[in-house]
């Protein structure tokens, strides 16, 4: 069978990163096209310098990078250096860039794909912040029946918010953006903090990171050795959350995960609560379900799974 085509529309971040090294370990199930760069865990700027520096770092300088849209749709940018670090890929030691950015804007870049490639074989990973995503499907929505599948890192139900009381952080840095996405129609799958907060960066497992011996091994292990240093007593002892790979992680082997089909609806009215995914898990409305929600993951075997796709790289 073909090898799955994927836009990963990023904002490294070094959960972004792993992510990213995951999916280009895997050529035989995934064709990553390209990497979108947005606005999130820190300035665009940044977030592209990093995408291109996890490229190099995978001997992958040949994928293209494009440059997106540097704030959310009508507010200010939200950034998390208080998570990532200043470069927002702090840990490794690793060489500026050399390999360019693409001339193009990265929305341009996903119209032209969606609309150059059979109908249905696209699937858009977004780990970010959703403004690409929705700039792209507002500009030309004749592309939204053509993607494939939507499989997001974002949101929470009963893991609450990390940003705010009600909030994840990608949701909540551009909550117009999400509501654009979740209501296009547009098949949606959601890995939110309800699964990504169970697949937690163990000592032990950034240890197996550490042990493959390469370059790679030894970038991840400084990034989640990193990560994990940030507020632990919110997750136990036991570590840090590993969140965007977990969307990977689902494309790789979905069997490790339970899902459900929910409605999710997002709130933009209230500061209070801006940017809560609003989750419809016992069907008390008469909202159809526009999303796959995942809730639960086999934490071992994914990190089985991890460990042995980056030990290729």
């Amino acid at each position: 069978m073909a090898a799955r085509q994927i836009i990963i529309d990023t904002d490294p971040g070094q959960d972004d990163a792993v992510a990213i090294l995951f999916a280009l370990a895997c050529p035989e199930t995934l064709d990553v096209l390209a990497l979108t760069c947005v606005a999130g865990n820190v300035p665009l700027a940044l977030t592209t310098r990093n995408a291109r520096m996890i490229c190099e770092l995978a001997g992958r300088s040949d994928l293209p990078v494009f440059a997106g849209c540097d704030s959310p749709l009508g507010r200010e940018l939200v950034t998390a250096e208080h998570v990532h670090g200043r470069s927002g890929l702090d840990g490794p030691d690793l060489p500026e860039p050399a390999m360019p950015l693409q001339d193009r804007h990265a929305v341009d870049f996903i119209i032209e794909t969606l609309r150059t490639r059979p109908s249905g074989t696209v699937t858009l990973v977004p780990i970010g912040p959703l403004t690409n995503i929705a700039t792209a499907f507002t500009k030309a929505p004749d592309i939204i029946e053509r993607v494939q599948d939507i499989v997001l890192m974002g949101g929470a139900h009963a893991a609450h918010g990390n940003v705010t009381p009600a909030a994840e952080f990608n949701i909540h840095v551009d909550p117009a953006a999400a509501a654009c996405v979740f209501g296009a129609g547009a098949p949606l799958t959601v890995l939110p903090l309800d699964v990504t907060h169970k697949a937690l960066v163990t000592p032990a497992r950034n240890a197996a990171f550490r042990a493959i011996g390469t370059r790679v091994g030894d970038a991840v292990g400084a990034l989640t050795g990193f990560y994990e240093r940030y507020h632990p007593e919110r997750h136990g002892a036991d570590g840090a959350p590993l969140h965007d790979p977990c969307t990977i992680g689902w494309l790789l082997q979905p069997d490790l995960f339970s899902a459900r089909r929910v409605n999710v609806e997002i709130e933009t009215g209230s500061e209070l609560t801006m940017g809560m995914t609003v989750v419809d898990w016992w069907g008390v409305t008469d909202r159809p379900a526009n999303t796959t929600f995942v809730h639960d993951i086999n934490a071992q075997a994914f990190f089985d799974l991890l460990t042995e796709r980056l030990a290729r790289l």
